[in-house]
């Protein structure tokens, strides 16, 4: 039975991966319940196996026993100095050939007669590892069909008057014999239902387990799905109700994600105060180089230039930065877009530039709306600033990201130039306002948030932007 219960532990462990074995917290509850319950049961079944075991041989002996009873009551002497059996009180079964069931009467006196029951037809029963225990003896045969018998024998005194004092009486040895397969059958059926029985119950108990961890562990999985909501931006902190155990954990974490966001908030605003008395003193060195003209004040506005375009690439970088380290940042992409659209259709009104959007209401950016703005606002100023009249911003969800496609009418960029307009610094046109760092700057954030730029050519006859991002949902 123990090697079966086994057997059916490592059917179910093999059904398990691996890793889940070594490195689930569920595996080891699950695993640990089975082994023991498995090892309570083999021990139990082999205690209650071994006690049928004792029953059945103790009702067996019991049942020779009383068969013994009533043949040494049947018996009466003979005047030919034998013994005869009366059958109204012997079992059917000694009449009936190689039945299993047998007697024999033996002589004390040497050349007496044995008897034999007719179930023996014509055998005799040779007693083998007899125990006597008061008047009866105890011990195996082997059977006519080579079986194994349990004997049960007794030494029984008949007085006959033809024999002289002081030996007035004849002495024999009855003895009864049951087949021990009849007990070998029983208790394998017994095994058998046992085994069963405990296979049931083995996978009745690892079923209840399954039942006990998954419903003991889903407040650890109900953080887990909480985390992720919060890593994957469609949640802030930890919500709903958490048992005692983990309400603690729960706390602790949503106190560290508040710490985390005052934190990065705090940095990015000494990251825009440092810019922004930064930019003060190069505006006074800029004004100071337009009161002096010559070659030198030249100098200095060309490289106040180059630092101010320095400072607004770092600060967008550390600001984007900044924002990946605060969890549950999420933006709605279309009133971001519509309201750039507002803003740039009033600065190019006098060009009559028209800017269209197209994007889902429901698509939310893994990330922060100043990145989003700076991004998107970066390619709509400059496809309006290229654009003969028309601006197209479209964004199209697809799987965990979006793109973001801006388009102009403009004149287009060849395929050689696109590479150098991304290029950080490199401008190629002076005539068109601007520092020449906001594709560079667009490309540097994508890339913090996993995404990336590509400038291709568009439908309407101009140059592409087409910005891919992460996306929520």
């Amino acid at each position: 039975m123990a090697l079966a219960i086994a057997s059916t532990i490592r059917r179910l462990l093999a059904r398990i991966p691996l890793k889940a074995r070594t490195n689930s917290l569920a595996a080891r509850l699950i695993l640990a319940a089975a082994v023991w319950s498995s090892l309570a049961l083999a021990v139990g079944g082999l205690v209650i196996s071994n006690a049928f075991r004792s029953a059945v041989a103790d009702n067996f002996d019991a049942s020779l026993a009383t068969d013994l009873d009533g043949m040494i009551a049947a018996a009466e002497p003979d005047p030919e100095g034998g013994v005869a059996l009366q059958n109204r009180f012997l079992n059917t079964r000694f009449s009936r050939v190689y039945s299993g069931l047998y007697w024999q009467i033996v002589p004390e006196e040497k050349g007496g007669e044995i008897e034999i029951s007719r179930s023996l037809f014509d055998r005799t029963l040779k007693l083998a590892d007899a125990v006597t225990s008061g008047k009866l003896t105890w011990g195996y045969a082997d059977g006519p069909e080579n079986q194994r018998l349990r004997v049960l024998a007794r030494k029984i005194k008949f007085s006959d008057e033809t024999t002289p004092p002081p030996n007035d009486y004849r002495q024999y040895t009855f003895m009864v014999a049951g087949d021990l397969s009849v007990v070998d059958n029983e208790i394998a059926a017994f095994n058998g239902t046992l085994i069963r029985s405990f296979l049931a119950l083995l996978a009745g108990l690892i079923v209840a387990v399954l039942l006990q961890v998954r419903v003991g562990l889903q407040p650890l999985r109900k953080v887990g799905e909480a985390l992720a909501r919060i890593r994957s931006g469609a949640s802030r902190r930890l919500e709903g109700e958490f048992p005692a155990e983990i309400a603690p954990l729960a706390a602790e974490l949503n106190s560290l994600i508040e710490h985390s966001a005052e934190v990065v908030g705090r940095a990015r605003t000494h990251v825009s105060n440092l810019a922004h008395y930064l930019k003060t003193p190069l505006s006074v060195l800029t004004s100071e180089a337009d009161t002096s003209p010559g070659a030198l004040a030249e100098a200095v506005k060309k490289q106040v230039e180059v630092m101010r375009r320095q400072v607004d690439h770092y600060l967008a970088r550390a600001r984007a930065a900044g924002a990946l380290d605060v969890l549950g940042n999420r933006t709605q992409v279309r009133p971001v877009l519509e309201d750039l659209k507002r803003v740039l259709e009033v600065i190019h009104e006098a060009r009559g530039i028209e800017v269209a959007v197209d994007c889902p209401a429901a698509l939310l950016f893994r990330g922060e709306r100043q990145d989003l703005e700076e991004m998107a606002g970066n390619l709509m100023d400059n496809a309006c600033k290229w654009a003969r009249a028309r601006v197209v911003a479209s964004a199209a969800k697809h799987g965990g990201w979006f793109t973001l496609a801006i388009e102009d009418d403009g004149r287009g960029l060849p395929p050689e130039d696109r590479a150098r307009a991304m290029a950080r610094g490199e401008r190629l046109d002076e005539s068109v306002p601007g520092s020449g760092l906001g594709l560079a700057i667009v490309r540097d954030i994508a890339k913090l948030y996993g995404g990336e730029l590509d400038l291709a050519e568009s439908g309407l006859g101009g140059l592409k932007a087409v910005l891919k991002l992460p996306a929520i949902g």
